[in-house]
């Protein structure tokens, strides 16, 4: 199996840019390019996803274990031609001091050769220490070539080149000058998703024509070919079943924070995805549940607040039982109101509370749950005790939260919704900040289209 791994020194070296170009170049050149990304991510993926024309998957210590991480690089690399894994941070950054959640961890996991983009901006002969400093480090990492990013030019890049020549033997497979027209605009959660960028269809191909010219495709191809072939992957142990229930999908500029394995997930389980736009669609579709995810509805509030028919048909939809599960953006979006940069907009009014937006984080990193025994679902773990590894990102804050207060997970590390709970229950409705991830012992995607299921069977003996 060909696998590359990309990482940098520190974050904002490049590494986004390379990996959405490199996905963009080689599929450009008839490559079935698989494109994955570590870290418990969104934005990210949306823009690698472009770039390769095929779904990225997360790779996360925190909510996968070794033969998950294994199997789902093994599973959805199966039939592509080159694995690309971006990472996160610097390339031995991680939680744990000794470095079992880093990338180089989950390089050494799969055997996957790193190629280290750098970030050159005031740096000549400065390279040679980083670059071997980073190989000494650890010797079972296989930095096998490096990427110059924000070349000043012809006599840096020489400068550069003769350095790592001198003192080491890491090859250089690439360079990229400054190009302004490469930079994506960030916000406070990231880049922006390529779901919402305007030019996202533009600024990746500038980002393919960048890498086309500098970097060696066929050498990064022949590193990667270094990889060995992993092991066979796990079967699963759930089979695709027939589709039982409709679950409507809100997926546009204001919500696309889905991963590709949850909504697969899903389906395995019995539902039938019916994905809708919540900013021009002006009315719910026939579905039997709702899954709303994150994003970034205070971005697209106006139109939100503007497609009423829609937030209407969202209101009876919550008054009339239906079961709903929201995260994040979801959340925010079924509330009474969303306030941001000084002013209120409506929002479905379906949740009793309003949202306010903050300057700074109030939840933000990896989160530690413990069910309450409260969710109309049941257990979301499979073996119904011990703790739920999700994660949160959020910027806002919930306010005038009216009583009766019933909500699925106490708060062991995170934020959630007051920094004790999360997951609030309100008629058929699970609402978290955090997002879950479909990941063995946690199967939240089943339990949900179980009661789901349960709704519609008592809605229809009711009727009778």
């Amino acid at each position: 199996m060909a696998c590359i791994y990309i990482a940098a020194a520190h974050k904002s070296s490049g590494k986004t840019t390379v990996s959405i170009g490199l996905c963009a170049a080689l599929r450009a050149h008839g490559h079935t390019v698989q494109p994955f990304k570590k870290g418990p991510d969104y934005i990210d993926p949306i823009w690698l996803s472009q770039a390769a024309g095929r779904d990225c998957y997360n790779l996360d210590f925190n909510t996968m274990d070794s033969a998950q991480l294994r199997d789902t690089v093994a599973t959805q690399s199966a039939d592509a031609d080159i694995a690309i894994i971006e990472g996160n941070k610097g390339l031995f950054d991680g939680m744990d001091v000794h470095g079992t959640d880093s990338n180089a961890a989950l390089a050494a996991l799969l055997q996957a050769p790193v190629i280290l983009v750098i970030d050159t901006r005031g740096m000549t002969r400065g390279i040679a220490p980083l670059v071997s400093g980073y190989r000494a480090f650890d010797a079972s990492i296989n930095i096998a070539g490096v990427i110059l990013n924000q070349v000043g030019g012809p006599r840096h890049e020489a400068k550069l080149r003769a350095a790592l020549k001198e003192y080491t033997d890491v090859p250089v497979v690439g360079v990229l000058n400054k190009e302004a027209q490469l930079i994506i605009e960030e916000r406070h959660l990231g880049l922006v998703p390529g779901n919402e960028a305007e030019h996202a269809v533009r600024t990746v191909a500038q980002t393919r024509a960048a890498i086309d010219a500098g970097v060696d495709l066929q050498r990064v191809i022949a590193i990667a070919g270094q990889a060995p072939v992993l092991p066979a992957p796990q079967a699963y142990a759930d089979v695709q079943r027939r589709a039982q229930v409709r679950i409507g999908i809100p997926r546009d500029a204001a919500f696309g924070f889905y991963y590709p394995d949850d909504l697969n997930a899903l389906r395995r389980a019995g539902a039938e995805l019916v994905f809708f736009d919540s900013l021009h669609d002006h009315a719910l579709p026939e579905v039997d549940g709702l899954f709303i995810g994150g994003g970034f509805p205070e971005t697209q509030v106006r139109g939100l607040a503007a497609n009423e028919s829609l937030r209407r048909d969202v209101l009876r939809f919550v008054e009339a039982a239906g079961p709903v599960y929201a995260e994040c953006g979801g959340l925010m979006y079924l509330g009474r109101r969303l306030s941001w940069r000084g002013h209120d907009y409506e929002m479905a009014g379906a949740l009793p509370l309003d949202v306010v937006m903050q300057d700074r984080p109030v939840g933000r990193g990896y989160v530690t749950l413990t069910e309450t025994g409260r969710s109309p679902w049941g257990s979301i773990l499979s073996n119904g005790a011990g703790v739920v590894r999700a994660h949160e990102f959020h910027y806002s804050r919930i306010e005038n939260l009216d009583a009766p207060r019933v909500f699925a997970y106490r708060v062991q590390r995170g934020f959630g919704i007051d920094g004790e709970f999360d997951g609030l229950i309100h008629r058929n409705v699970v609402a978290n900040y955090v997002h879950l991830r479909n990941m063995n012992p946690v199967c939240w995607a089943q339990r949900f289209v179980e009661f789901v299921g349960r709704c519609v069977r008592s809605t229809q003996t009711n009727v009778e």
